[in-house]
């Protein structure tokens, strides 16, 4: 421990911390831009400096460690100046047209040169304005909003392991852009959009639908339904100022009847489906010889990159389509027969905590009729809440409501599909019971949780021994296939998320997200799962009138054509 004084306030701390954490402790809030909790130090932007009395300079409060003895002044006219100015230096070569800025009044560089007190650039603004890359189907790239703080550079290359965006250049000249490309169509980017989730402008976002799904919902001739993905749930509040984790299923579909979707259904509904159809698949898998270890097609990110860097294995990836579009699917045939409208005047709206979702949602693989969409549009867990405040709608004075009927009977499986092995778990807790006839009598499998990069679990099916693993963010996913291709993945089945932590730590999810805030989110989806009455897909009496009544069994002829699909190599 270290005695330091930070403002006049003396306090102990421990030896080897920062200053920006010590002053954290001390209840001081420093800005900061560059720096993210989940990233290594960059101390490029210069914005968290601070002043120690003794020292010439003005250190970093980010980079710079506490020494015993130190003094800390974090306000001083000094450090209060200096801030300004390289505020106003930042601001003349930026983009500040605040007021149509896809992040205005959440903009980290807004809110940081309000509070230094800019109100006139003393500079000239030298910005060059370079075009908007529109090229990707689920993220926007614009460089001319773009500081340079490199967290996009941190987390693609560092959690995604993909170099997707780099810094180019030198000094002043540096930018950020496609690593040898002009645009992100250029690059084998998977549209995960976790870069945009870290950028602390709006220099990279999703690409906006909320016009599109406004122009339905206002159409008299379209009957305009909505799904909500299992992470949603547990994120949206935040975009209202609630905790992170708060559980909010029933003001999520009180406030989407309010925005006037005509049903408002639960994504749940067809991840107990997809548990069904890929558990099967599985069983099947083993007992005929099928190519293993099976993975997972849930995610579209994960897909992408399989796609895109290992299309040889693809064979191992479920035939499955992932549950937004099985929703799809079902939505423009068999809801559409049972209410008696024209799939062609049905319009489905996902609410999802992903980017690559809206890529998914395009595919020409994902119309059952061949031309038009299953899915119309999709919103992230953000474009939601701004399509909220647009209908000055108070989400957190909202009474709870319930979903509709039929899509609306969901399982407890289903709500862990949100969080980084839920989908695993969901399978096991199925699996089981079909291939052994026996209630599991521990329906948790806590190995397979958290946020560990890779986790392991086995199982026993009556004498046979069924290995499993987890893998989430891409560079696992990465280390994955490399096992696969090396003949070193003795598993049966395989679950893999492209974003860290899940669905949870989707790129479509609300901003400043952290690896702490996604312990809050996976901790809410697992206490969901509990409280539920319902805990385990194939009881779901929904599903099982579903088959009964339209799909027959699973993996049958109209299962295969409506809820399974196949990929394609998209090599660059």
């Amino acid at each position: 421990m270290v005695d330091i004084t930070i403002n006049g306030k003396q306090m102990t701390v421990p030896r080897g911390i920062t200053i920006l954490k010590a002053a954290k402790m001390a209840g001081i809030d420093i800005p900061t831009l560059c720096y993210h909790p989940d990233q290594f130090v960059k101390a490029n932007c210069r914005v968290c400096i601070v002043e120690v009395e003794g020292d010439k300079s003005l250190p970093s409060s980010c980079s710079h460690e506490v020494r015993d003895g130190m003094v800390i002044h974090t306000n001083s006219r000094r450090v209060l100046e200096a801030r300004k100015v390289i505020l106003e230096l930042l601001l003349a070569n930026h983009d500040a047209d605040c007021l149509t800025c896809h992040r205005n009044l959440n903009c980290e560089l807004q809110k940081i040169a309000n509070q230094a007190g800019v109100r006139v650039n003393r500079f000239e603004n030298v910005l060059e304005k370079l075009p908007v890359d529109f090229s990707s189907p689920s993220i926007v790239r614009n460089s001319n909003k773009c500081v340079k703080c490199g967290r996009c550079v941190d987390i693609c290359r560092e959690v995604q392991g993909l170099n997707i965006v780099e810094k180019i250049g030198r000094s002043g000249d540096i930018e950020v852009m496609p690593t040898f490309g002009k645009y992100l169509s250029d690059v084998a980017c998977v549209g995960c959009g976790q870069c945009s989730t870290v950028c602390p402008v709006a220099a990279i976002y999703e690409k906006e639908e909320i016009e599109e799904v406004w122009e339905a919902i206002n159409d008299p001739e379209k009957h305009v339904i909505v799904q909500t993905a299992p992470a949603v749930r547990v994120s949206i509040g935040e975009e209202f100022g609630m905790e992170p984790g708060s559980v909010a299923t029933g003001q999520l579909v009180s406030s989407l009847r309010r925005l006037g979707f005509d049903k408002v259904f639960d994504t749940d509904f067809t991840a107990d489906l997809t548990i069904i159809e890929e558990g099967n698949e599985l069983l099947k898998r083993m007992k005929t010889g099928g190519v293993l270890p099976m993975l997972t097609s849930c995610s579209p990110g994960w897909i992408n990159f399989i796609e895109q860097y290992y299309p040889d294995l693809l064979p191992h990836v479920s035939s499955c389509k992932s549950p937004q579009q099985m929703f799809g699917a079902l939505a423009k045939t068999y809801y559409a027969e049972k209410a008696g409208i024209a799939p062609e005047n049905i319009f489905c709206v996902s609410i999802m905590p992903c980017t690559a979702k809206k890529f998914e949602a395009g595919r020409s693989e994902m119309r059952v009729d061949g031309q038009h969409r299953d899915v119309d549009a999709v919103l992230t867990t953000r474009e939601l809440g701004r399509m909220l405040k647009q209908a000055g709608i108070d989400f957190t004075q909202l009474e709870d409501e319930e979903y509709d009927d039929p899509f609306g009977i969901t399982t407890g499986a289903a709500v862990i599909f949100g969080a980084s092995g839920g989908v695993m778990e969901a399978a096991l807790r199925t699996v089981y019971e079909v291939v052994t006839g026996k209630p599991l009598l521990r329906l948790n499998f806590h190995t397979i949780r958290g946020l560990g990069g890779i986790k392991e679990a086995e199982v026993d099916l009556d004498g046979t021994i069924v290995k499993v693993a987890v893998a989430h963010s891409l560079s696992n996913a990465r280390e994955m296939m490399e096992r696969i291709r090396a003949g070193k993945a003795e598993y049966q089945f395989i679950e893999v998320m492209c974003c860290p932590g899940g669905c949870i730590g989707g790129g479509g999810q609300p901003y400043h997200t952290t690896d702490d805030i996604r312990m809050k989110r996976i901790v809410s989806t697992y206490q969901v799962d509990e409280e539920l009455p319902l805990r385990k897909s194939h009881e779901n009496p929904a599903v099982k009138r579903l088959y009964s009544e339209y799909l027959v069994e699973p993996l049958g002829e109209k299962s295969h054509h409506l809820l399974h699909t196949h990929y394609v190599n998209r090599k660059k």
